[in-house]
């Protein structure tokens, strides 16, 4: 390898003056005028009391020294792909016929979504399982996201980002891998089986009910559907068309909402917090779905590494490249799909193509975040099947 190749570890460390800038930031918000009554209405957006509470405790219980400790006991490194630097966490697991597994998050999301998935899927035998089960883990921060800051220049979307994550595989030594993600992470691990299907073992993409959005407009409509089939089908249309705002900001103005989720953290936060709201269990509240330090460990992520600007700016090179969200694959899949509903596979998967498919009633958009143990034992179900 060059200088510029090589592989370095890396450890978090942000500066105190960071830490300070960050509490002064939070201590002088400044709220819009309150609406009286309207204090648990989510139909407008984030309601103004829950992201004050929310702010408030990030401000004075977060413990974010903590949060660093907790990441940096797993090891992380950098290197240099394409010009840009690429974060990613890579552990390795005690068993000598793991199986390399590439993991890749999505938006809003990161690579600490995954953090206490990392030792039962590198040392099942340690949590209660299998050796034979055993992963080598990467979980890389995509470009712009986390610490893979600050972008390198323009053009970095999904095929660029999977023969980036394709050549991080191989520096590591692994000639094959299995990729698993969801969200943006679900195209990189469908298009690496499409682009590098001879180094692929599988791919496991994880989704939720949100995927019904996607009829008739992406995936043809079955025309065998019945009033109740198409309710929940309408409904699924209706929650996204409700809360696309987000996507449609990004994907046409990414440096407008970029100025504010880069010099307001309530901003950065109201941003985030509201997608847990909606994509996360429609049965739980945010902070019976996910533990709120981990979610706000996310959100400092974003904050410091100014990562709300250039997550925004990868989903406008990714709206405007010619590659679509799906790519065709050879390699064996298989897709978990949390919050389902019976109609998902109906749409998604007619034929039935997809060789292991699972529905989970629990869970959402964030399954390693909300039900990681779920997800590892269907991660851990599909790649048995496919031997070493």
């Amino acid at each position: 390898m060059t200088d510029a190749q090589e592989i370095r570890p890396f450890q978090i460390d942000i500066d105190e003056a960071d830490l300070a800038d960050l509490q002064l930031r939070l201590e002088r918000t400044r709220r819009p005028h309150p609406v009286p009554g309207d204090t648990d209405d989510w139909s407008r957006g984030i309601p103004g009391g829950y992201l004050s509470a929310l702010a408030e405790y990030w401000r004075t219980t977060y413990d974010w020294r903590q949060a660093e400790r907790e990441l940096n006991r797993y090891p992380q490194y950098t290197t240099e792909i394409d010009g840009q630097v690429i974060h990613f966490f890579h552990v390795r697991s005690p068993e000598p016929d793991a199986m390399p597994l590439l993991i890749t998050h999505g938006y809003p999301g990161s690579a600490v979504e995954f953090l206490h998935l990392l030792g039962p899927l590198s040392d099942p035998v340690a949590h209660g399982g299998d050796a034979a089960d055993a992963f080598h883990v990467v979980v890389p921060s995509l470009p712009g996201f986390g610490f893979s800051t600050p972008l390198s220049g323009a053009g970095w979307e999904l095929g660029r980002t999977s023969a980036a994550f394709a050549e991080l595989m191989t520096r590591l030594g692994y000639e094959r891998f299995a990729a698993q993600g969801g969200d943006i992470g679900a195209g990189i691990t469908g298009r690496l089986g499409a682009t590098v299907p001879d180094r692929v073992i599988g791919t496991h993409v994880n989704s939720d009910r949100g995927t019904l959005a996607l009829a008739g407009e992406f995936v043809p409509l079955p025309d065998d559907l019945d009033d109740e089939d198409l309710a929940v089908v309408k409904e699924a249309k209706a929650a996204w068309q409700a809360g696309r705002g987000y996507l449609d900001l990004q994907n046409h103005t990414p440096d407008t909402i970029a100025a504010a989720l880069t010099d307001s953290p309530v901003a950065q936060l109201a941003w985030i917090a509201e997608k847990f709201q909606l994509w996360t269990d429609p049965a739980k509240s945010p902070e019976e779905s996910v533990d709120r330090d981990q979610l706000l460990t996310l959100v400092s992520i974003y904050w410091f590494c100014r990562a709300g600007a250039s997550a925004a700016r990868f989903l406008y090179e990714a709206a405007h490249s010619d590659l679509g969200w799906v790519a065709e694959s050879s390699v064996p899949s298989g897709w978990a799909v949390f919050n389902s509903s019976p109609v998902v596979r109906r749409i998604a998967d007619p034929e039935h193509r997809v060789a292991h498919w699972s529905d989970f009633t629990e869970g959402g958009h964030f399954p390693a975040m909300e039900c990681g143990e779920l997800l590892v034992e269907d991660v851990r179900t599909f790649f048995r099947t496919l031997g070493r």
